[in-house]
């Protein structure tokens, strides 16, 4: 029998931090999948407890502090890997990949990249290089696989709240953009603009200057999917309500729901 599958991704900008907040939007969206980024806490530090008690596996590649990723999934997750093979990624941990029924979901979070020209930039376009490298090396297209998470790239000018301002600076940079768009290239949809053309939709606001209240946002937290798992998207969206709370994450939960049968 057929069900809808519903999964999101959710840069929480410190699990620990926001755990009650995702806890509570858990308990009323029920997704089947739930990708985070930014967890800034070890694998053995995760409050694995509490999802679990709500009935879900969960899988962690964490450190201190920085960066971390985990997926938290209603359905077992195997073949679990925890970096790009053949990649270093000098320590950090950003990545993580779990096969649940006949889907592999790639949960990634993209380095920021500080500046245009620095050797953190550098390192932002080799891992968007990386990812395609891995993609090319171990999958295919016509495989059911959906690339999700925090990309720190606004794909087009309509995902940015002012190209003018934004062309060029981090986040907006051609150079970024091209990479991201030869890696979507690889074989994915960008589900959200499946279901929403229009632009002054985002996912993202910095913390200051009143950005959030004046809509001063970027779209960069993304669920791209290959065509055997795009056509069955039923529905996808952001849950902007999320960045109304006190003490929020400066990005909301992103979802996509689909008519997909597991198996195995």
């Amino acid at each position: 029998m057929n069900f809808a599958m519903k999964l999101a991704t959710w840069n929480v900008n410190s699990i620990r931090a926001r755990l009650q907040t995702v806890l509570d939007w858990m308990a009323k969206v029920q997704p089947e999948v739930l990708c985070l980024q930014e967890i800034k806490v070890t694998s053995e530090l995760f409050p694995a407890d509490p999802f679990e008690d709500l009935g879900y596996h969960v899988e962690v590649s964490g450190q201190k502090t920085y960066n971390g990723v985990a997926i938290v999934s209603r359905y077992p997750m195997r073949e679990v890997e925890k970096a790009l093979s053949d990649y270093d990624a000098e320590g950090q941990k950003r990545i993580i990949s779990a096969t649940i029924g006949d889907v592999r979901v790639v949960n990634v979070y993209v380095p920021h990249g500080a500046a245009p020209g620095s050797a953190k930039f550098a390192y932002k376009l080799n891992f968007i290089r990386e990812m395609h490298t891995y993609l090319t090396k171990h999958h295919k297209p016509d495989e059911m696989l959906i690339l999700t998470g925090d990309f720190n790239v606004a794909p087009e000018a309509r995902d940015v709240y002012d190209v003018e301002e934004m062309e060029g600076e981090i986040g907006f940079h051609p150079e970024e953009r091209a990479a991201l768009e030869n890696l979507k290239g690889w074989g994915f949809e960008d589900l959200f603009r499946l279901h929403h053309n229009e632009g002054g939709l985002y996912s993202w606001w910095d913390y200051r200057a009143g950005a959030f209240h004046r809509n001063m946002g970027l779209r960069i937290d993304h669920i791209w999917a290959t065509a055997p798992l795009s056509q069955r998207t039923i529905e996808s969206g952001m849950d902007k309500t999320q960045r109304s709370l006190p003490k929020p994450s400066d990005h909301i939960p992103v979802w996509a729901k689909f008519d997909y049968q597991p198996g195995g």
